[in-house]
């Protein structure tokens, strides 16, 4: 009998959502995803590690990827290969994501090469403090064609263990470092197709972004911003989460912080955000502000497989057992290529009410916004 027909490991959990084996996903769409995203980082701006797995039910491809700036420096692995039967190992080539305890626990692990010891590698524990939320539904189209819809939850929460990069190991731990993640599936285009006249005759004028996850010691707060180039907003939300916050009886509920506005301090000349203040409103209708403080900045495009990346892209067939380690020269053109046109995760100080946290400022402002001052592709800060 032919694998396809026969069933997988989690055919066994009650987990089915429609009358297939959990080999399928209810859509024949080739875009169709499921990853994850971890960021851990240290609170001086030294050390930002971004590491996530993803997998391509429709193109038959499970990938991984780690990054860690340090300096001018970013430390880079990418692995790729077969989707396999057994959805539950989380693990490509030397990166392996454990799942201790669901919504709560985590074991991210790096291995070193054999031939190069003093590589990126690292061994984690990730440990959520606060509940994971949901984030708003995310749909877009190109045309009238639905190129992307996503569902994704987002955390907060203390790492502890070690990184390792050229040579030296940085000691993590919860009281002098963060975590976050993303949880996401659904439909996200991965190369590889030719969208047609749509694609031709509906370009984007322009897209802004900002995603920030912050960790407070006794709150979680989460702000999402997508607004088109005339500023009509997409997508936003603004969410703040006790650590005892399940929605229970004994549980303080979320709260919503009103409708976000982000002004952004940008740095002459670019569009690198070095500073922002996230305007939110309390349920009294007054005013809250968060201040932000960039402290270093991991291009996704680089190393990490988000487009616009030229050397490798989330998704895509490498063949069998594929994996690659580089370490890029952020001050080198050469090195940096198209990442200035792509999605940049800052690693930022917050302040709210005199109380310093820590979170990720992701942003991307591609073409024409009106709020912001931007006209074109080409339009940058005064």
């Amino acid at each position: 009998m032919p694998s396809h027909q026969r069933p997988v490991p989690l055919d066994e959990y009650p987990v089915h959502q429609v009358p297939l084996s959990m080999r399928h996903v209810a859509t024949g769409d080739r875009n169709a995803y499921d990853r994850c995203i971890f960021h851990v980082f240290d609170h001086e701006g030294r050390a930002l590690l971004i590491t996530g797995l993803g997998v391509y039910p429709n193109t038959g491809v499970i990938d991984a990827y780690a990054t860690l700036r340090t300096g001018d420096r970013l430390h880079a692995v990418r692995a790729s290969d077969a989707l396999g039967d057994d959805r539950m190992q989380l693990r490509v080539g030397p990166i392996r994501i454990e799942v201790v305890q669901p919504l709560s626990t985590f074991r991210l692990i790096c291995e070193a090469a054999p031939d190069d010891p003093d590589g990126l590698s690292f061994d984690l524990t990730w440990q959520g403090e606060f509940p994971a939320v949901w984030e708003p539904h995310h749909v877009a189209r190109t045309g009238d064609r639905l190129t992307l819809e996503g569902r994704r939850f987002v955390q907060a929460g203390g790492p502890s263990g070690a990184i390792r990069a050229a040579g030296v190991e940085h000691t993590v731990t919860p009281e002098g470092w963060t975590g976050t993640r993303d949880r996401s599936w659904g439909v996200r285009p991965i190369p590889g197709e030719q969208p047609g006249r749509a694609a031709e005759e509906e370009r984007p004028e322009g897209f802004h972004w900002i995603w920030c996850p912050i960790r407070f010691r006794d709150r979680f707060v989460m702000v999402v911003v997508q607004e088109d180039p005339d500023g009509f907003r997409t997508l936003g939300e603004a969410l703040l989460v006790h650590p005892d916050g399940a929605g229970g009886a004994d549980g303080r509920p979320d709260e919503q912080l009103g409708w976000p506005y982000v002004d952004i301090g940008y740095a002459s000349g670019t569009r690198d955000p070095r500073s922002a203040v996230l305007h939110l409103t309390d349920s009294a209708r007054k005013p809250v502000e968060i201040h932000a403080e960039m402290l270093t900045g991991s291009p996704l495009a680089v190393g990490a497989g988000y487009p616009p990346a030229q050397d490798w892209q989330h998704g895509t067939w490498q063949g069998r057992g594929w994996s690659d380690r580089r370490t890029y020269d952020l001050t080198d053109p050469a090195d940096l290529g198209l990442a200035g046109y792509g999605v940049i995760d800052h690693a930022a100080r917050f302040v709210l009410d005199g109380e310093v946290g820590h979170g990720i400022f992701e942003h991307g402002s591609f073409g024409r916004h009106d709020p912001s001052g931007f006209t074109d592709y080409g339009s940058v800060a005064p």
